[in-house]
């Protein structure tokens, strides 16, 4: 094989990602831009260690992609929260507010994904005191102690 049929190789796999979710095929296009790459540099390899090339390379990014990057991807912010599910829910603190750290409250139910939060509340509270929800500031809830 030639160096360029391992560029149309690496495009077709890389556009084809466009049609076929998953983002896991783009790797192998990569891969193959790799060999093209290395081919060109390199005319003389055989077929089999193109082979090996490209599976070792397409292989490595994807490894790279799903242990590396898309780990890092994921949006660990509150933002954007939909207030009107959350305001008015019941919680247990489960940690109460020092000086420079928030406390921790806990919901029976998961709520917008998460059983446990961080509050800020204007009134002393105690690991297991009964707290409501009143609003929301940045990624914090505000919250009032109830009851006992």
């Amino acid at each position: 094989m030639e160096y360029w049929h391992w560029l149309i190789v690496g495009v077709a796999l890389t556009v084809s990602e466009i049609f076929i979710p998953g983002f896991t095929i783009f790797w192998f296009g990569l891969g193959g831009f790799i060999v093209a790459l290395l081919l060109w540099i390199f005319p003389a390899l055989s077929l089999a260690w193109q082979l090996v090339l490209w599976m070792v390379a397409s292989s490595l990014f994807a490894i790279w992609w799903f242990v590396v990057i898309k780990p890092r991807m994921v949006d660990r912010t509150k933002a954007g929260l939909s207030r009107e599910a959350i305001i008015g829910e019941y919680g247990m603190a489960i940690r109460a507010p020092e000086e420079n750290r928030r406390g921790i409250m806990r919901f029976a139910l998961p709520v917008l994904g998460s059983d446990e939060w961080s509050f800020i509340c204007d009134q002393p509270v105690a690991v297991g005191d009964r707290l409501k929800v009143r609003d929301i500031s940045g990624n914090d809830l505000i919250v009032e102690k109830v009851g006992n």
